[in-house]
């Protein structure tokens, strides 16, 4: 992540089309991004929805990717799907040299696809565990 201050930055990332409930375009943007996951073999999607203990954005989405590869061919899967089905692009992504750990930051959801090092090492998970875990449904397995 830059350790800089960025000014005159979006704070949310700029839909195509202009947005009547942002709650329901968050939630769906945040289904949309798991779906995308799943849909390049992501491993252990969790949606949480972090708006009532965080001013930092209304989900998150965590990822496993099982290799370097595969952690950007997920990035790079969400950011497809979330144009094509939400119109919507990233205000932000970061880690896609590295590999290990990309985060996409849309302002209202924010994703984080990592290795299952880096996944176990920061554990995110247990950081925002008191976050409202959101259930959703993969097209492979009928749940989640």
């Amino acid at each position: 992540m830059s350790d800089y201050f960025q000014g005159n930055f979006q704070l949310e990332s700029v839909p195509l089309a202009n947005a009547v409930n942002t709650d329901e375009n968050s939630e769906k943007l945040s289904l949309t991004i798991a779906a995308a996951a799943s849909d390049r073999k992501a491993g252990d999607i969790l949606l949480l929805k972090v708006a009532d203990v965080s001013y930092l954005a209304d989900y998150f989405v965590i990822a496993t990717g099982y290799s370097r590869v595969q952690v950007k061919a997920i990035a790079d899967a969400i950011e497809d799907k979330a144009k094509t089905d939400c119109q919507r692009f990233p205000l932000r992504t970061e880690g896609k040299a590295e590999g290990t750990w990309i985060v996409e930051d849309y302002g209202d959801v924010i994703v984080h696809i990592m290795t299952p090092r880096e996944r176990e090492f920061y554990n995110l998970e247990a950081f925002w565990g008191h976050a409202e875990h959101i259930e959703w449904e993969t097209s492979d397995t009928g749940g989640s």
